[in-house]
């Protein structure tokens, strides 16, 4: 049982870096940019800084060259994660905003209080977000802050995060936006708001996670 609540907790906030896999949207007709959400750029440079934060803490942890070589070979699509991350973030906020759902520092303080119990202190949580779901250490909370939302989103829609109607309050968020993927990085699928090449066959064990934590 322990065990099991262990897990649970720690996947719980993998949310971010989870989804169903789409078909394709998109025209990427925006030079420099990786990304456009609600008229917003999301620039290559500004997410090249983002995976080289991911990287810089991954070698860090991983001294060893040659265990670094197998991180980087588990961690390939590492540039397109990052990218979905980021504009899922958006496209959720988005969501959250129309449903009248706003997060407090305090709950994000409280959510990572919880975990950093749970995973054995606020280091080990660190290494845990980073080896699992690779989160940089500086980017923790805004992972956290994530997390909350979508609980609280899901909670003002009458669900959770692996049902339809959370996914559809998405799906509506990026419509609005109007979300165009740079085709190098993949497409975005209005309809179930993700990547079209989005591999994520563990996002049912994930939002489930994150189901039984909140119960």
């Amino acid at each position: 049982m322990h065990r099991r609540r262990r897990t649970a907790l720690v996947l719980s906030a993998a949310i971010a870096a989870a989804a169903p896999l789409l078909t394709a949207c998109g025209s990427g007709a925006h030079p420099g940019a990786a990304a456009v959400v609600g008229g917003q750029r999301i620039t290559v440079s500004q997410l090249e800084n983002r995976v080289n934060e991911v990287r810089q803490a991954q070698r860090a942890a991983v001294p060893d060259q040659a265990q670094y070589q197998q991180v980087l070979s588990a961690t390939s699509s590492l540039t397109r994660d990052t990218l979905y991350n980021m504009v899922l973030d958006r496209v959720l906020h988005r969501a959250a905003q129309d449903a009248g759902v706003s997060v407090s520092r305090k709950e994000v303080d409280e959510m990572r209080t919880r975990l950093q119990q749970q995973a054995g202190g606020a280091k080990a949580l660190r290494t845990a977000w980073l080896q699992k779901y690779g989160i940089a250490p500086a980017r923790l909370d805004d992972n956290l802050r994530f997390q909350v939302e979508a609980g609280k989103l899901a909670q003002a829609l009458g669900t959770d995060t692996s049902q339809p109607a959370f996914w559809k309050a998405l799906s509506q968020a990026s419509e609005e936006l109007h979300v165009d993927l740079n085709p190098r990085y993949g497409a975005w699928d209005v309809q179930k708001s993700s990547r079209v090449d989005a591999k994520t066959p563990w996002v049912r064990e994930v939002t489930s996670a994150g189901t039984q934590t909140s119960a």
